[in-house]
């Protein structure tokens, strides 16, 4: 349960989060919780992950112990992703299985990723998709998504203004989501 949302406008690229996590009916604010940022760094990408919490620490874990991960560009995420899956299966033991008839073994995660290159989301089977200019993740991404598609609008709106609106239309209408908010912003590159 949660909220993470992705713009790119003007020549930057955000990510946005919120702060609650919640085990069944119990909620832990950021009040009570040491480490309420959902949005993780890694070699000037930034990843935000929704779905079990232990999604968060698995994956931070990863990309600390793997230098080497590349997330430029849909193919670096494909790729690194594809390296991940049996590290997650091996040394995290993940529990692959999903639907009886998925064509692949889910990877259980769901990751909006942003960087340099570009707003990306990457899916349980690996899929990888690169966006124009915003979405959203989490069990307030439709209340994120009406938001920011009538903030993008405005021309003046720059994308830290549409990814806040995404945040607090999902606090404001989804069980699963609370304020505060974490946001990071990019610089991106001439070819994005």
């Amino acid at each position: 349960m949660t909220t993470i949302v992705v713009v790119k406008k003007n020549g930057v690229a955000v990510i946005a989060g919120d702060s609650l996590t919640t085990f069944g009916g119990t909620r832990l604010s950021s009040t009570h919780d040491a480490s309420p940022d959902k949005v993780l760094k890694h070699n000037g990408s930034y990843f935000g992950v929704a779905g079990s919490a232990a999604h968060q620490v698995v994956l931070e874990n990863l990309l600390n112990r793997n230098p080497d991960f590349h997330f430029s560009g849909r193919d670096q995420i494909y790729e690194s992703f594809r390296k991940m899956h049996p590290l997650l299966k091996e040394e995290a033991f993940l529990n692959p299985k999903e639907e009886e008839d998925d064509p692949y073994e889910s990877s259980q995660l769901t990751t909006l990723i942003i960087n340099s290159s570009g707003i990306f989301g990457v899916y349980s089977m690996r899929e990888v998709f690169e966006f124009q200019t915003f979405w959203s993740i989490g069990s307030g991404r439709d209340y994120a998504l009406g938001a920011m598609h009538q903030v993008y609008q405005d021309k003046k709106a720059t994308a830290e203004e549409v990814a806040k609106a995404g945040i607090l239309a999902g606090a404001e209408f989804d069980t699963g989501t609370a304020l505060p908010m974490t946001l990071y912003k990019v610089k991106l590159s001439k070819s994005a």
